[in-house]
């Protein structure tokens, strides 16, 4: 066909903006133009086609969506540049206004990339290919055949979401909870394994709605059948929602060999008033028992979460009452982020916006409280047996490390002979270092 010879003349590039959901599509766009002949390279290069998958989760997002757009125009003002993901969902007609954008392709219509570009070299004429997000029912079907260069592979397995918090753009940029077929995932899944990949991460836009949208499946339900593949030493999962925490779901995932025993639990804050603005659906003592309940299970489980801070109405009453009960939680790591004012949202317009310095200085203090609750988990580990997924190596006064990470997601840099990138490898933790990582000998 005659626009796959036009496809193959091209250079194409890609930048990803925003969330591993966006990385996994863009490593499927980038695949499909592999296949239609093209050469892929660099952002930093001169290319005929920049793709940029946006993002759109703040309204910092946004500008860093336009500046990237605009900056890959100004590489090469005769390229074709196309903006894709969620900022055109968000911003479709502010877009179609900009004369540095050639194409804008919205979510959903991913999977069309290269016909797409195709069939803008045939015509050269700017269009759009955004549809009403909010109408679509059918998991976009993009697919991974070949990872190069990881040790990990991320599969989407959901999209959407249907929570509606006060403070996100996601389910009107995402649309509703739309399901990846058992078969695909499965399929895809066993494609890696054959090249060699040893662990996967089960990821979406809001994972726990695994499932919702179809008969006789969900999260627990997948993970059983991931965990049945033979060669798949690893099973990690992406962001989860406290109500998913059950004692029969903990009950059963404990039986998993591979699941690894890093929860990445939302929260948002930890006061039950705030949670109520940001619409939230739990309260902060649900929380604690979902933690107490993972622990229950797991000798050392790592839990991981998010908190935002200032969020409009936060007094000081509230904040203090965040910061005592994530003293009290005592998790592996705390992802802190300041409330950022997302156009189109309920809490855009809420009274009682908290000013930038507050924020700052809130925002200061569960970093101070998140590095010392780290440091704690850690230092406990000294002297214990851990298994390795190796990566990469590092070279620190003349000794090289193979760093990688164990079940729960705790950094090493492992010490010895014989070692190489994807190896799983057991090895003694002897030290707790000011490093990234802990420091292990390999056994």
């Amino acid at each position: 066909m005659a626009f796959f010879t036009e496809i193959h003349t091209l250079k194409v590039a890609f930048l990803t903006l925003g969330c591993k959901v966006n990385q996994y599509e863009t490593d499927a766009m980038k695949e499909q133009f592999k296949r239609a002949g093209a050469k892929i390279v660099s952002f930093r290069d001169k290319a005929d086609v920049y793709i940029i998958n946006t993002c759109s989760v703040t309204n910092v997002a946004d500008k860093k969506s336009r500046q990237m757009l605009h900056r890959a125009k100004k590489k090469n003002p005769q390229s074709m540049v196309v903006a894709v993901g969620c900022y055109v969902q968000a911003a479709k007609e502010k877009l179609k206004e900009d004369s540095f954008v050639d194409l804008i392709v919205g979510n959903n219509k991913k999977k069309d990339i290269v016909s797409i570009v195709a069939d803008y070299l045939d015509h050269q004429q700017r269009s759009d290919h955004v549809l009403d997000i909010h109408h679509v029912n059918e998991f976009e079907e993009m697919g991974i055949s070949h990872i190069e260069g990881h040790t990990r592979a991320y599969i989407k397995v959901q999209d959407g979401c249907n929570q509606f918090c006060s403070y996100c753009i996601i389910p009107y940029a995402r649309g509703r909870v739309r399901s990846r077929k058992l078969d695909d995932v499965i399929l895809e899944i066993k494609h890696l394994v054959q090249q060699g990949i040893k662990e996967f991460v089960l990821t979406g836009i809001h994972l726990s709605s695994y499932g919702v949208d179809q008969e006789d499946m969900n999260l627990l339900s997948l993970i059983q059948e991931v965990a049945k593949i033979q060669g798949v030493l690893r099973i990690r999962l992406g962001s989860l929602e406290p109500g998913i925490i059950t004692e029969e779901f903990v009950q059963e995932i404990v039986k998993i060999p591979q699941l690894c025993p890093h929860f990445h639990l939302s929260l948002q804050s930890a006061c039950n008033d705030t949670l109520k603005r940001m619409n939230r659906k739990y309260t902060i003592e649900e929380y604690k028992d979902k933690c107490n309940l993972l622990r229950k299970y797991y000798d050392f489980p790592a839990i991981t979460t998010d908190v935002i801070v200032g969020f409009p109405g936060e007094t000081e009453e509230e904040f203090a009452i965040t910061k005592r009960n994530l003293e009290e939680l005592n998790l592996y790591e705390i992802h802190v982020f300041k409330y950022s004012k997302r156009k189109g949202t309920r809490a855009e317009t809420m009274p009682n916006q908290v000013d930038d310095s507050k924020k700052h200085q809130r925002s200061q203090e569960l970093l101070e409280m998140t590095g010392r609750q780290k440091s704690d988990y850690e230092k406990k580990l000294c002297g214990e047996t851990v298994s390795v997924l190796l990566e990469e190596t590092v070279e620190i006064d003349g000794i090289v490390y193979y760093t990688g990470h164990t079940m729960n997601y705790v950094k090493i840099g492992v010490i010895g002979k014989y070692l190489s990138s994807n190896q799983l490898v057991e090895a003694i933790i002897t030290d707790y270092s000011a490093k990234d990582f802990l420091i292990a000998k390999s056994v």
